[in-house]
């Protein structure tokens, strides 16, 4: 008998269209995971905030043609994903991947529905966020928990945490790097004139100081890259940081900041490959914030040049990555969660969100 594996891509979303700017905004800002205030006040904020944003949120998508390309990005992750897991597993299973969206359409209560009416034997959850963040993966998580308890969805799941070192998505991302090198040292370009910019997006102290392991994920992934990356014959090392995009508010943030690290580049003369190591695929952070902002701001800094490596998407190397940590999953008792190997002192991933899917079954309430 054929076994049905649903695996679920777990991304942010984004609007589909310019009417859906401020609402997009508004579920964004609604997440207690976002904006830690009780409920009410919470909502009132997040109305408030989505107002006054949406005018400018909507001039960064009219660059993407008035809306966000997320949906499409990530469907074709999802394909290409269940045409590879297909590929390899024969006769013993039938799997199907599904797309579910956090802050817009599709989210979990439309995907549960699918994945319940397609009768389901196991489930693999696997957020496209590499880093574990609670502002991210667990949120996600938790939205799909709430939804499969109430739906009464009861197929055996399996969790994916993180993969921040995953040898794959490392390797896929030094692959990247590589051909961008190739071009600039073709042209002439010497390597000590080239900085290797990590860019992933920020998040307040405040959260990381809470136990928060994603800034320490994100510094081990870049970490990771650089030992893939295979340099020119003759290079010994590279100059390379890990910078923070998309700050917003009076809070402090993470960092350094891009713009700052862009400005201490452009004062050396240098020039920038710019790598978004925490975004696999192409969305408003990195074609518009990356593309189109950062890449101004750059040239006024002085930046010698402004070089951006693709985000990850279909690339072979990342999605045999992905295949091969719902294949671990499945053999796995408990979620897979690679920061649980490291020494007790470092930031955990297993937070709240990971807690009830220790269990073979949701329990239905």
């Amino acid at each position: 008998m054929t076994i049905r594996r649903a695996v679920v891509l777990f991304n942010l979303g984004g609007p589909d269209g310019p009417a859906a700017v401020r609402p997009f905004l508004y579920n964004l800002f609604s997440d207690a995971a976002i904006i830690s205030l009780p409920k009410i006040p919470r909502l009132c904020l997040a109305w408030l905030i989505s107002k006054r944003r949406a005018r400018e949120a909507a001039k960064i998508y009219a660059h993407l043609g008035g809306k966000s390309p997320l949906l499409e990005e990530t469907r074709a992750q999802a394909h290409a994903l269940e045409t590879y897991l297909n590929k390899h597993a024969g006769d013993e299973a039938d799997y199907r991947v599904f797309v579910s969206m956090r802050y817009w359409h599709p989210r979990a209560r439309e995907i549960v529905t699918l994945v319940k009416d397609w009768q389901a034997d196991e489930i693999v959850l696997l957020p496209l966020y590499p880093q574990y963040s609670t502002t991210t993966t667990q949120s996600s998580m938790l939205e799909w928990e709430k939804e499969a308890r109430r739906q009464g969805l009861e197929a055996r799941r399996h969790v994916v945490c993180c993969y921040p070192e995953e040898r794959g998505f490392l390797r896929a991302h030094a692959e990247g790097i590589e051909a961008c090198l190739s071009r600039l040292l073709g042209g002439g370009t010497g390597m000590k004139d080239i900085v290797i910019l990590f860019s992933a997006h920020g998040l307040p102290e405040r959260v990381i100081r809470a136990g928060d392991p994603y800034q320490q994920q994100v510094e081990r992934s870049c970490a990771g890259v650089m030992r893939e990356l295979r340099l020119p014959p003759g290079t010994t090392r590279a100059d390379w940081r890990v910078c923070y995009q998309s700050r917003v508010g009076p809070l402090s943030w993470i960092g350094p900041s891009i713009d700052e690290a862009l400005a201490q580049i452009g004062a050396k003369g240098q020039g920038v490959v710019i790598v978004p190591i925490a975004f696999v695929s192409e969305h408003s952070e990195t074609l518009v914030e990356l593309d189109v902002e950062y890449r101004a701001f750059a040239g006024k800094a002085g930046v010698k040049f402004y070089e951006r490596v693709p985000a990850l998407g279909i690339r072979g190397g990342f999605i045999a990555a992905l295949g091969d940590l719902v294949a671990r999953a499945l053999a796995s008792p408990a979620p897979l969660c690679p920061q649980e190997e490291q020494p007790s002192g470092d930031p955990r991933c297993s937070m709240l969100a990971l807690a009830p899917f220790k269990q073979e079954k949701a329990r239905v309430v």
